[in-house]
């Protein structure tokens, strides 16, 4: 018998992110526009292999999301490289815990490597994960419907908020 899910969040995360809720999995928003965002619009398309076009497919992602019960979203706001950390370790901690099918899909493009070879296997496979958005996931969307802040950042002095969906079963 595993901890309750309720007491691993509270013991793992604690302040290590400004809010997060479990959500139902099945209510994430997925859209196969949002794709398109990443390859006209983002100078790290292709770039990595958690990336467009490696990252799942909006379809796969509907398909990879119903075979989950829960999901924890996670919000911190301006430092998406210690979410996508925090999110990696999240992960293996519910693994630990007997949620072994827990995956993690963080926002923003992984720089483990600097600059990504784009070859398997990954040099960091334990940590990378694809983006929600590289997946097809409408974060805008997904965090508004469950009450979390979310607007497009206009210049680089804005302060942005930054997003993690956790899968867990």
């Amino acid at each position: 018998m595993h901890k309750s899910l309720d007491f691993i969040l509270r013991e793992f995360l604690g302040d290590k992110v400004k809010k997060y809720r479990l959500i139902d999995p099945k209510e994430v928003v997925v859209g196969e526009w949002v794709r398109l965002k990443c390859q006209y619009g983002c100078d790290g398309y292709a770039q990595c292999l958690t990336c467009p076009p490696y990252a799942p497919e909006p379809e796969k992602t509907r398909r990879i999301l119903e075979c989950f019960s829960s999901a924890v979203l996670l919000w911190k706001p301006e430092d998406y490289q210690e979410l996508r950390k925090i999110c990696a370790d999240l992960e293996r901690t519910l693994f630990l815990e007997g949620y072994y099918k827990a995956f993690a899909m963080p926002s923003g493009p992984c720089e483990l490597c600097g600059e990504c070879s784009c070859e398997y296997p990954c040099r960091y496979p334990e940590k990378a994960r694809p983006s929600m958005e590289a997946c097809g996931i409408d974060v805008y969307a997904t965090v508004s419907k469950f009450g979390f802040p979310i607007e497009v950042v206009r210049s680089r002095d804005c302060k942005a908020n930054y997003y993690a969906l956790c899968l867990i079963e």
